[in-house]
């Protein structure tokens, strides 16, 4: 109902966008993003203000730092972040680098609170060819995971390694709070779609596991409404690729989530086409799951739908615009339909410019 509401009376609205492009990539598809939601504030009367901010290695370069207090300002400020993309070889390839890139990403998921990542995962039939899956497999495809994203091993203490370096080591923690919520964010997840919520976990072996176990399930028999069931990771890795149908919300922690999602991504047959969103109690951002990919950055042949459906994502859950985020959606179908795609589909003829201008032009037409 307040959806409902607000639709009804915010047919104008104001929004202060954070961008942070990053590195590689990041600028080309972010842009192309920009593009369409210029596309729609003109279509819907709305007015979108962006600020840029430095991330990354473009803010090491700049600043000495890879997320500098300015950056959190900006995105403390805004109504949404949109990132780009964060990496670079120079960093990848220096073991002694003191300051890298990743560690922006990082602080930034910290200190902005980010401890909800969300990734669908969904098949076009346009590209049920380009999946190295078999099409029976991944038809239809429609599931969503909940990563728990600013704590497990990617942010434990202690870590380090011994004073001679032979001895290195990692720390995993949880705490019932910090599991709680996520739990929360995807049994809500699920009672909007088909009810269901799956915990990948390695209880059999891991403490922490044992303890998301607990908490998921004294909370599930609060949730009477949502069905939940158990897998081991290892187990769950294999069934995403057996059988991916099976799945509706999946809920995981950090590490686990990581690698479960991109696993997930050959589902799709592209990385260019995933978007994601992370959210906090203070503000959400949203971004493509595909790296920098420097390889590709500046020449103009990076796919840019996963940082247009991303944009799709931010005006979907942060401005509550449902009928603009579904325009975007139906528009990057119609683009995939039509063969206008980036070298990554299909050997794709199209350039980021171009695959961009065709969704504004799909939209457009409606």
């Amino acid at each position: 109902m307040i959806i409902l509401f607000l639709k009804t009376y915010n047919k104008s609205m104001k929004k202060n966008i954070a961008i942070l492009k990053g590195d590689g990539i990041g600028p080309e598809v972010i842009n192309e993003a920009i593009k369409v939601l210029n596309a729609i504030s003109k279509k819907h009367n709305h007015e979108f203000v962006y600020t840029e901010a430095l991330i990354g290695a473009a803010a090491i370069d700049a600043v000495g730092k890879p997320y500098p207090l300015e950056t959190h300002n900006i995105c403390l400020n805004s109504d949404a972040i949109l990132f780009g993309a964060i990496g670079d070889p120079k960093y990848d390839n220096d073991p002694n680098a003191k300051i890298r890139p990743e560690q922006g990403l990082l602080e930034m998921r910290s200190k902005l609170g980010l401890y909800a990542n969300i990734r669908p995962v969904k098949s076009y039939e346009a590209l049920w060819e380009s999946s190295p899956l078999k099409t029976h497999i991944i038809k239809d495809v429609d599931f969503v995971v909940v990563r728990e994203l600013i704590g497990g091993i990617y942010f434990g203490s202690p870590r380090g390694r011994s004073e001679d370096g032979k001895i290195a080591f990692d720390n995993c923690s949880y705490s019932e709070e910090e599991i709680l919520r996520i739990t929360k964010r995807a049994f809500d997840f699920a009672r909007n779609r088909k009810k269901k919520v799956t915990l990948l976990d390695k209880a059999n072996v891991l403490a922490t596991s044992r303890l998301w176990r607990e908490v998921v399930a004294k909370y599930a028999t609060t949730q009477p409404d949502i069905e939940i069931e158990y897998s081991f990771i290892d187990s769950a890795a294999m069934h995403i690729i057996q059988k991916p149908r099976a799945f509706d919300v999946i809920l995981t922690e950090n590490m686990f989530g990581d690698i479960i999602s991109d696993e997930a991504s050959v589902i799709g047959g592209s990385l260019g086409i995933l978007p994601s969103a992370s959210f906090g109690d203070k503000v959400a951002l949203y971004e493509p799951i595909h790296g920098s990919y420097p390889q590709a950055a500046g020449k103009n042949i990076a796919n840019p739908l996963a940082a247009i459906l991303s944009a799709a994502m931010m005006l979907e859950y942060s401005f509550l615009m449902l009928d603009e985020a579904k325009a975007i959606n139906d528009a990057v179908e119609k683009t995939l339909n039509n063969g206008f795609v980036t070298e990554d589909i299909n050997n794709g003829k199209y350039s980021t410019n171009q695959v961009g201008d065709k969704v504004v032009e799909f939209l457009e037409e409606d």
